[in-house]
Order: structure tokens, then C-alpha cells, then sequence
């Protein structure tokens, strides 16, 4: 057999070189992931029982992978691939050189859109998309496997955060917060001990936030109750100084009151700590921290604290900020997301009038987005807040106890679903097969994830794994415990469920034919997740995608490939998630209610407040619905006033004016 290397030139075959190239791959991997020299030899004689009279080199080292990975050696397969690439690192030209320019002089596209949290003309975001650029090109040709890279490139798959894989990093996590601030942490090699106000706890936070998000590439949330003990530290801090100067000299109702007025003081002063620091600290990434607060009163320890905290919180937003020409605007971070509860759904609880002020803040088109707590106490026997803005951790127990805290997403992987319906010309058996082999890829495309940051080591990133977000296990250890045994997930995401039904069907969710087809497609999605879990201890999960620019990278793809079809790739982009193409803000919450609970991993509905205008209905009426009903909704368009939040508005020939600041919009 001859051999046609890369360059064109013709040389014998030599299967000592297959011998040599497997076994210096195998010297980098544990013993378990190696193989045997009986398996090596299998490889050999299957490459020779083909008989070809001449092969490509390519072609020999893909039935190598593709023998590695059935033998279930992904790790030894991984560094058999880095091998291979070594040498046409050096062989090929630099394949980032066109990106990279580009993007110095502002002419990519696609980079300067895909993050918005981002300005990627700033020089120091731009040395953070650079970066992202030489990660995506050594992914694309080095770090994945061939057929994970062509579904990407096809629009089959999106393999996310693919400017971040070449680090050991993870993608979203619920910070513990209150053990960071309880037990200290060490930011810098610097001792940061327990803070002794809740000035100074506010402070520390925003700084543990930021250096958080240097080593990460998604979101993060904290639950404001843990603030609570440390607004009750500054209360007895200023009455006892208080009862020390003027004990005996005025009333105690006296003392009271001036304690009260500057625990507001002190309360209005570190929520603004937050607000500010989060919108203008960096990370090394090029952008803020990408906060969400869960505001959430399911603890009776500070109870009254936390109340005053969300209150404050919503206040503030309800202000603003100030741009760069002093003008108010409405702060894009930190995402709020508020609890309903029984003591606070509308029904006369003590916390109604903390609920009425987050509608005022949906309404000024502003967060916050709601949660049901008895929605998740039926499903998780606990109220479990969303890690980054909407994605949900599985229930995890640890000696009985459900954990919830430090805990994280390790990446996400989603699959276009019109692509599917559409290669198979919507015939429905065909469709089946089709999504089952493009779950196996996502399969494999997450235990790629897995396999980037199984053997990683605490340095990575000490504020994580050392000091308390995570855990605080030991300098040098490693952090394979938490990605195992369901502590961390696998997200398989979704994008375009209503337009793969409209293909497959002729209809859409909102008929019955077609929300039974949709659910039948999302049972399946689950059921390869719990298939993967079983098969692996990995927890998967089924996250509805709820990202637009991945649902336009999709349509995108979609319309160049099968041209202009109605209702389907002839519009900006993708219905995300499991969402409802439905004016009736009433039927799309009956629909998405069946469709959530397929996609707990990451689930939004959303409730288009312009709707209201014709139907005469406010935030308020949605309220108790949500509470039974829904785990997770956010409200869009709102038809307040986006300059002074008034209601009082009318419509005009070019849009809307507001009858209180005149403001047309």
C-alpha cells in the first residue's frame, strides 16, 4: 500500500509509524485511559485489512480517532489528535491572521456583534477577542474532533464559547457568597477576612465578583440573602455606639429612629456600591461582571433585612444610572430575578408591597424577570436560584443535603432544529434518525467539555477553587470531583422547536397536533440526556437556548442552504427556546407551561407587555398565574413611558407620546 501524504508525495506504508505516533499519545495520558499493544495492533490490521491500494494520510488518522473513541479512550484520543496537528501547526499558515486584522480595524462583523456587553473597539476588550480568536482557530483545527467541528461550521450545532475552550475554564455558576463573606477570602494573595458592615460586605462582593468573572466565561448569581446578617451587623453597630453617647439623655424610641435613618444611610449607600461597581468594573474578559441578584425571602433568619435589601434594590433601579452625559439610563446589569412566594403574590401578604415594586420596575421596561418559588419547591423540594440569568441547575444531594450553592455549569451545546427537520424534507421518520445522530454529536461535543477540564488543578483559578465561589479544596488538587456525580451539568440546548414543528407538520405549537409533536421532540432530547447521564454519571440537562444571536447565526446559515421558505428562514432569526410564535399572551403561557418542564436546564417565557395596550391587561393580572404555574418569566415592551415610567400614553402618527414628559417614543 502506498501512502499520499499532505504535500502530494507518494511514500510505502509503514504501520511502525501508527505503532510510534499511538504510543507517544498513549506516554501523555493516565493508565487507564491508555491502550494495550493488543488493541494497537487491532487498528494496524483493520487500516490493512481495507486492502486500498493507496490511502491518504488524513484518512489513516481518522480511522485512529475514530477507533480511539470506540474503544472510549477520549482522552487518549484528544492528545492523538494534538499530536497529529503538532507538525501542520507548523506547516500551515497562520489561519488568524484575516480575523485578527480584521477585527483591529473593526471590520468583523460577527465579533463586534456576537457579545454586547462588549465594546470590541476598546483596546482592552480587543486584546481579549484576540485571544478568543487564536482559541477558536486551535479548537476548530486541533482541540475537536473532525465531525464536531464540520456540524458547527455547518449550522447543525453550536458548540458555545468555542473562544474560550482552549482554557480550563466553565461557563455559568451560583456563587457562595456567604461563605466568601462569612469565612473570608483571599483575593490577590491577600486576605480578605469577614466584613464587619454591610458597606464593607457590599464592597467585597463587587470585588470578588470581578475577579469571579476573570475566570469564567459565563454568568454568575448571588442571593442577596446573604447580605442580611451583614445589614443586622451595621444596625447593632449604630445603636450601640448610640446608646453609648446618649443613653439616658433621650428616649430610647429616639435612638431608635436615628439608628433607622442611618441603617438607611448605610443600605442606600452599599447597594449603590453595587449598582455602580458592577457597570463599571472590568474583568479581564472585556466587560463587567455578568451579575443576576436572585431576590429571594425564603429564609427566616434576617428575613426583615433582606426585605429592606430587595426593597432598596428595586429602588434604585427604578432611578437609574447616569451615562457619560449625566443622563439617566436604565442599567443593563446587574439582571434581577425576584422570588414569588405566598407571603408576596398578591394575595394580601406582608411582602405584596415589595411585589408592586418590582412591577413598577417591569414596567419601566427594567427587571426584573419572576420565579415561582412553588413551582420549584414541587420540582426540587427547594426554591433553587437560575446560575447566570435563567439557566437552572438538577437537584443534587450530598449526605442527604441538597446543594445548591457553589455549584456551576461546565458548558453548552445546542442543536438547530429546523436544520433537521429541513434535511430530511420534512418527512417525520427520517427526522427521528437525524436527531438522534446530531444528539450523539452533541454527545460528544459536551464530553469534549468534560474531557478540557477533567485533570485541571485548583491554580487555575484560585478565587474558585481555593477560596470559596466553589469550593476550597487544596493549591495543586484537582476539580475532577465536581464535574462528576451530577454536582455540575452538560447543557444540550435547542433553538427554532416551533419552526421544526411547522416543517415536520404544517403546524405550529399553538395547534394541538403540533404542541403533541413539539413535546414529542423535546421527550426526546430528555431522554438522550438521561440516557448520556446514566451511560456516564454526567449530569445533562435540556436547556432551551434563549441566545438571538445563535438563533441568527442559525437562520442565517439555514437561508443560504434551502433559500427563502415562509414562516420559516424568511425573517431575522429562530423562534429561541421552546417559545410560541403567539400574540395571545393567555395561549403561549398555557403552551410554554406543557414545554418547560422538558427543559429545566435553562427556561424562560417571556410576556410581551405591549400585548396589553389591545387587551387591557397590566403585570398584576399575571402574577398569581405565574405562581402556579410558571418557573420562569420575564416581561418585554412594556408600554410605560422608557424616559419617566409613566403609563399615561398615547399614540401618535410615529409611534407613541407620553402625556406626563411629552417624550415620543
Amino acid at each position: 500500500m502506498k501512502v499520499v501524504k499532505r504535500d502530494g508525495r507518494i511514500v510505502e506504508y509503514d504501520k511502525e509509524k501508527i505503532i510510534v505516533a499511538i504510543k507517544k499519545a498513549n506516554n501523555d495520558v493516565s493508565t487507564e485511559e491508555q491502550i494495550n499493544d493488543k488493541q494497537i495492533s487491532k487498528i494496524v490490521k483493520y487500516i490493512e485489512d481495507l486492502k486500498k491500494k493507496r490511502m491518504l494520510v488524513e484518512d489513516i488518522q481518522d480511522i485512529i480517532e475514530q477507533k480511539l473513541m470506540e474503544c472510549k479512550k477520549y482522552e487518549l484520543a484528544k492528545k492523538y489528535i494534538i499530536y497529529r496537528y503538532r507538525r501542520a501547526l507548523v506547516r500551515k499558515s497562520n489561519t488568524t491572521d484575516e480575523s485578527i486584522l480584521g477585527l483591529i480595524k473593526n471590520g468583523q462583523k460577527y465579533m463586534l456583534e456576537e457579545n454586547k456587553n462588549k465594546n470590541a473597539i476598546v483596546a482592552a476588550t480587543q486584546r481579549d477577542l484576540i485571544a478568543g480568536e487564536v482559541s477558536r482557530d486551535l479548537t476548530k483545527r486541533i482541540l475537536l474532533p473532525k465531525q464536531i467541528v464540520e456540524a458547527h461550521e455547518k449550522g447543525e450545532i453550536h458548540f458555545h464559547a468555542m473562544d474560550y475552550f482552549l482554557q480550563p475554564i466553565f461557563n455559568s455558576c451560583y456563587v457562595n457568597m456567604a461563605d466568601m463573606l462569612d469565612s473570608g477570602t483571599v483575593m490577590n494573595g491577600k486576605m480578605i477576612e469577614s466584613p464587619k458592615s454591610f458597606q464593607a460586605a457590599c464592597n467585597v462582593m463587587t470585588q470578588i465578583l470581578t475577579l469571579i468573572a476573570s475566570g469564567q466565561y459565563g454568568g454568575q448569581t448571588v442571593d442577596i440573602q446573604c447580605l442580611g446578617k451583614y445589614l443586622h451587623k451595621s444596625y447593632v453597630k449604630f445603636k450601640g455606639r448610640l446608646m453609648e453617647q446618649y443613653q439616658g439623655k433621650i428616649k430610647e424610641k429616639e435612638i431608635e429612629a436615628i439608628t433607622i435613618d442611618r441603617l438607611k444611610q448605610e443600605l442606600s449607600s452599599g447597594i449603590q456600591t453595587i449598582q455602580y461597581q458592577v457597570n463599571t468594573l472590568m474583568s479581564t474578559n472585556g466587560q463587567p461582571p455578568l451579575l443576576t441578584l436572585f431576590l429571594n425571602l425564603d429564609q427566616e433568619e434576617y428575613k426583615k433585612e433582606n426585605a429592606m435589601i430587595i426593597e432598596e434594590i428595586l429602588e434604585q433601579r427604578l432611578v437609574g444610572i447616569k451615562d457619560e452625559n449625566g443622563i439617566l439610563i436604565n442599567p443593563i446589569y446587574p439582571k434581577l430575578v425576584y422570588t414569588l412566594n405566598e407571603e408576596n403574590c398578591l394575595n394580601g401578604g406582608d411582602y405584596d408591597y415589595l411585589t408592586k415594586l418590582a412591577i413598577r420596575c417591569a414596567n419601566k421596561r427594567l427587571t426584573p424577570s419572576f420565579v415561582s418559588s412553588k413551582i420549584m419547591q414541587d420540582r426540587y423540594t427547594c426554591v433553587i436560584p437560575p446560575i447566570g440569568n435563567h439557566e437552572f441547575l438538577n437537584l443534587y444531594r450530598k449526605k442527604g443535603n441538597i446543594i445548591y450553592k457553589g455549584r456551576f455549569n461546565q458548558g453548552m451545546v445546542s442543536l438547530n432544529l429546523p436544520r433537521i427537520a429541513l434535511s430530511c424534507n420534512g418527512n417525520e421518520d427520517e427526522f427521528w434518525k437525524l436527531l438522534d445522530e446530531k444528539l450523539d454529536i452533541c454527545y460528544e461535543a459536551l464530553m469534549c467539555r468534560y474531557y478540557a477540564l477533567l485533570g485541571t488543578t485548583s491554580d487555575v483559578s484560585p478565587i474558585h477553587w481555593q477560596y470559596g465561589a466553589i469550593s476550597r479544596i487544596k493549591k495543586g488538587e484537582k476539580i475532577d470531583d465536581y464535574l462528576k456525580e451530577g454536582y455540575s451539568t452538560l447543557e444540550i440546548g435547542y433553538v427554532g422547536l416551533d419552526e421544526a414543528v411547522k416543517i415536520l407538520s404544517d403546524n405550529s405549537l399553538v395547534e394541538e397536533e403540533g404542541l403533541a409533536l413539539g413535546q414529542k421532540i423535546l421527550r426526546t432530547i430528555k431522554n438522550a440526556a438521561d440516557r448520556f447521564k446514566k451511560e456516564t454519571g454526567l449530569s445533562f440537562q435540556v436547556s432551551g437556548t434563549f441566545d438571538e444571536t445563535i438563533s441568527k447565526r442559525f437562520i442565517n446559515i439555514d437561508f443560504e442552504m434551502f433559500g427563502k421558505i415562509k414562516g420559516i428562514t424568511d425573517k431575522e432569526y429562530y423562534m429561541n427556546a421552546y417559545h410560541v410564535d403567539c400574540l395571545d399572551m393567555d395561549k403561549k403561557l398555557e403552551i410554554e407551561k406543557e414545554l418547560e418542564k422538558y427543559s429545566l436546564g435553562g427556561l424562560v417565557s417571556y410576556i410581551s407587555l405591549s400585548i396589553f395596550r389591545n387587551k387591557n391587561k397590566k403585570i398584576e393580572d399575571y402574577i398569581n398565574y405565574i405562581y402556579h404555574n410558571m418557573q420562569y418569566v420575564e416581561f418585554l415592551d412594556s408600554d410605560a413611558c422608557p424616559s419617566c415610567g409613566s403609563l399615561n400614553i398615547s399614540k401618535n402618527d410615529t409611534g407613541y407620546i407620553c402625556n406626563e414628559c411629552q417624550k415620543i417614543f
